[in-house]
């Protein structure tokens, strides 16, 4: 191809380049993450910096950049809340990380394909319901306190007071320019991110504020508070270990399935988006990338950061931007090191109403009315299962809302399977009427019963003809229904059974017991 036969020097300026414009999405992304998940934001920083150099670096994907994904915010705000502190967490993660890696080694990179795109939609606008729900306070210049400082009952007064006039002012214009850039064809295509005109314009005017003083500063606690240290030692001593006296805690082994699976669901969808609009078209190994974050996750958590997944607004925007190939994610990562190690200071002048934003228009895209829309005019094979899965995540937790979302599917497959899979037909024919059923391509299990059911139906006395020679796969249960019936239950029916298309293979020889047919009724 004429992009592999670049020549070196201008692929890596290339992906330079792309390291530098994902650093700059990614750095409010990363700070917004930890703040709707409920965690120090240092975290969502250092989340980002292994998935970008360590994950980057193991992963067979040229394109995909991980990070801390809003994908994961419910889940982690859930786990936290539920573990009581995130030392218990970050073994969360390092143990989920593990399931990864077992997950990539025994080759099961093709999970995510047999879940039904409904539910995983489904997931997708659960996740940015949630976001809106939580984060449209922050927008607005509401400050929830921590739970050791809530009062107990309600307060006018006090809620009026967690209100802040310049928070909200700096939240709702970044909404604004959130959504007109999204909107704009132009703006949308300009290779300067939108989330970092927000950070850009919230700072510059959170010192405006400051000069004119009074009611619209912004004080620090509305700010982002990332630690400032003098040196790397000092950086170091910030990071926070996992406290793996939870070891024998069963809800910390319960809470890694959780994140290990919604991580390699989102991992696994992501990777197949990014490789259907890489110009080259390569194909990432699904089970590498796996095992590339499985490892991401365990080092993540050691060191006190996020869980880490692909992340496909990340990863588009690197494509988009020209880079070539896993230089420019290992870039990124290193460039969010050196901001949070260099320029902390900065760092801690963003309002976190405008990382809120960030969010809430992230949510508005997940949960959108046109997929809405889409889903309802799908008919509700399509619509019950995605909402099914979208009311049972926001009123309970993600785990247990897939679960009903995969049931819901599965009854509607079985439920489609049973009202009809064959194509029946009679036949005349001189010995009389022939009942012609027509076996789909493939038999599972699935439609055991609305053949044994289309059998049963036959009159007694009645001719049936299986007719399998458009099948090249039969479950062994279903052969074992076709010879039950055709050896001890059509005697007392007095039914006659043919078999034509079998030819020995499944164990059952062809053969007819009927002249040639002379027309065809469809039912």
């Amino acid at each position: 191809m004429a992009i592999q036969s670049e020549p070196m020097i201008k692929t890596v300026s290339r992906d330079l380049v792309s390291g530098v414009v994902v650093f700059l999405v990614a750095l409010p992304l990363c700070l917004g993450v930890a703040l709707a998940s409920g965690a120090p934001l240092l975290s969502g920083l250092l989340a980002g910096i292994v998935g970008g150099v360590l994950a980057g670096a193991i992963s067979g994907s040229h394109s995909s950049v991980s990070g801390p994904a809003a994908g994961l915010t419910a889940v982690v705000a859930v786990q936290i809340q539920t573990l009581g502190s995130f030392d218990s967490f970050l073994l969360v993660v390092m143990l989920a990380g593990l399931i990864q890696i077992v997950l990539g080694v025994a080759r099961l990179g093709l999970i995510a394909e047999f879940v039904p795109s409904s539910v995983i939609k489904g997931l997708l606008a659960a996740i940015g319901t949630i976001l809106i729900i939580k984060q449209a306070p922050l927008v607005v210049g509401y400050k929830f306190l921590p739970l050791t400082e809530e009062t107990g009952g309600f307060s006018l007064t006090e809620f009026l007071n967690r209100f802040h006039i310049g928070s909200a002012i700096l939240g709702v214009f970044s909404l604004i320019i959130m959504e007109s850039w999204s909107s704009s064809k132009v703006l949308k295509k300009s290779i300067i991110p939108a989330p970092l005109i927000v950070v850009l314009f919230g700072v510059a005017l959170s010192s405006v504020f400051r000069s004119i003083g009074g009611v619209f500063v912004v004080d620090p606690t509305r700010l982002v508070q990332v630690p400032v240290s003098e040196n790397l030692s000092e950086f170091l001593g910030f990071l926070q270990q996992p406290d793996f006296s939870q070891l024998g805690n069963t809800v910390v082994y319960t809470s890694a399935l959780t994140v290990a699976a919604v991580a390699s669901l989102e991992t696994l969808l992501n990777l197949e988006a990014i490789d259907k609009i890489d110009p080259q078209k390569r194909v990432s190994p699904p089970n590498r990338e796996l095992i590339a974050q499985g490892i991401g996750n365990m080092a993540s958590g050691l060191i006190g950061g996020l869980p880490i997944t692909s992340v496909i607004i990340r990863s588009s925007v690197n494509l988009n931007a020209g880079g070539r190939t896993k230089c420019a994610t290992i870039f990124y990562g290193f460039l969010l090191f050196f901001c949070v190690l260099l320029l902390p200071t900065w760092l801690n002048q963003i309002p976190l109403s405008c990382l809120a934003a960030i969010l809430v228009s992230t949510g508005l895209k997940l949960a959108s009315f046109k997929l809405l829309k889409e889903k309802w005019s799908k008919g509700p094979n399509q619509y019950i299962p995605f909402a099914v899965t979208v009311v049972g995540i926001v009123a309970t937790d993600l785990l247990i809302g897939i679960l009903v979302g995969l049931s819901v599917s599965i009854f509607n497959i079985l439920q489609s399977n049973l009202r009809s899979p064959l194509r029946r037909t009679i036949e005349q024919t001189p010995a009389g009427d022939l009942v012609r059923i027509e076996l789909p391509n493939q038999v599972s299990f699935l439609n055991r019963a609305s053949l044994s059911r289309a059998l049963h139906e036959v009159p007694r006395g009645g001719h049936v003809l299986l007719d399998a020679r458009s099948t090249y796969y039969i479950d062994p249960d279903v052969i074992d229904m076709i010879r039950d019936f055709k050896e001890l239950t059509d005697p007392p029916f007095d039914v006659v059974v043919s078999l034509i298309g079998f030819g020995g293979k499944y164990g059952l020889e062809d053969h007819i017991q009927y002249d040639k047919p002379v027309s065809d009724v469809v039912l």
